[in-house]
């Protein structure tokens, strides 16, 4: 792994709790990747997932599109979101961090943060726009920001289109897989773990494929029906970290511990909360042909190599939950409009020829799909760093 452009960490003078940001590349002297609050977050996991940030950028590079990719970066809080001085920490980090956001680093919403509660943080904090940096880059400033609030206006059976379109995408990835496969969308089970934006959304979209959601993870347990759950009746009772009221369970609905989702009888795993879940020791539980990364980095490495030696196949994060990163960038630079049909075909067409790309050369060269993702990147880094040079 390459070293990283720039690597920080801030200490907070009022509560000594620290923040990072790494930015591990620029193009075009810009930067992208979002920010995320959790207690224990590290700098190390930080460097990880702006690295993972480079790969998703340069894997959606279009030379015909408008949107050209970006660097990698990302932010970090060490402060579970849920404290009482988490915002006024949000606050101070971000006006600390103000040099990079306002010509470097665009970011937005991940884990533990809303995008509604980064964009108030952000105005206190006297900036702009979280994605300000990017600003010098359009072609028209004023248009270009008035098609990114207008599809963050957009809703979809009252959620937000920014809340949907990376599940679009996980789910899309997760449907190229089936297909490649010759397995029928009917009959298929899915267990999710956390039902936030991302999980809450893909599990949406594979019901609506005509997949079974059999079991939810939440930070209350996991809730599972071989007979499949009612995927809308959960969505609806959220509270606005993704927990689901037990109210609206079903009769055939069993609580189970949190882990159980890992050993559900079921085709396809969505690990879509935090990141280090599946290690070599809990993989030995886990049945399904499929994991699909909704989240950042949920598969230890070790873990991978254990269920690949199994015929367990991980679609990787860098691919898998790319589509919201990617729909911002079109939506901005005018690849797309701001509708919500618009957005999806797109997202669709986008991630199933990424996803088709990768299996096809990890089924080619024998190897994982990440190390096929991998090797994609390898060979687009260098056609973006010659058409725009390595940093500016």
């Amino acid at each position: 792994m390459t070293t990283p452009l720039i690597s920080l960490t801030w200490t907070d003078h009022v509560t000594g709790r620290q923040g990072h940001l790494v930015i591990d590349r620029l193009v075009r002297g810009v930067s992208s990747g979002g920010l995320r609050m959790r207690e224990g977050c590290t700098l190390d996991e930080v460097a990880g997932l702006a690295r993972g940030m480079t790969m998703k950028e340069a894997l959606h590079y279009n030379p015909e599109g408008r949107y050209v990719p970006l660097g990698g970066a990302k932010g970090g809080i060490d402060c579970d979101p849920r404290d009482p001085e988490a915002y006024a920490v949000l606050v101070r980090y971000l006006r600390a961090m103000r040099p990079y956001i306002e010509h470097f680093w665009t970011t937005g919403e991940d884990l533990g943060l809303t995008q509604d509660i980064v964009d108030r943080a952000v105005a206190e904090a006297g900036l702009v726009s979280s994605v300000q940096a990017v600003y010098p880059l359009l072609d028209d400033e004023a248009a270009a920001r008035q098609r990114l609030a207008d599809a963050f206006a957009v809703e979809v059976d009252g959620i937000g289109l920014d809340e949907l379109a990376g599940g679009c995408g996980v789910a899309e990835s997760v449907l190229t897989a089936l297909d490649r496969a010759g397995v029928p969308y009917e009959g298929t089970r899915v267990s999710v773990q956390g039902l936030g934006t991302m999980g809450g959304a893909t599990a949406r979209f594979l019901a609506q494929a005509g997949l079974s959601i059999v079991a939810v993870a939440d930070v209350k347990g996991t809730i599972a029906n071989p007979e499949g759950l009612d995927v809308e009746a959960l969505l609806a009772s959220r509270d606005a970290y993704g927990t689901v009221d037990r109210e609206a369970l079903r009769a055939g609905d069993a609580e189970l511990p949190g882990d159980a989702w890992l050993s559900a009888e079921a085709e396809v795993l969505v690990p879509a909360a935090v990141s280090y879940t599946i290690d070599a020791s809990n993989q030995a539980r886990i049945t399904a042909r499929w994991i699909v990364e909704a989240a950042n980095m949920p598969v230890l490495p070790e873990a991978e190599a254990l269920l690949f030696t199994r015929g367990i196949s991980v679609l990787p994060d860098v691919v898998v939950n790319s589509a919201t990163n990617a729909w911002w960038w079109w939506t901005l630079f005018g690849d797309i409009g701001a509708g919500a049909d618009e957005a999806f075909t797109h997202i669709r067409r986008s991630m199933r020829t990424l996803v088709e790309q990768m299996l096809t050369r990890a089924e080619a060269d024998g190897i994982t799909p990440r190390a096929a993702a991998h090797a994609i990147v390898a060979d687009r880094l260098p056609v973006i760093a010659e058409r725009f040079g390595w940093y500016g």
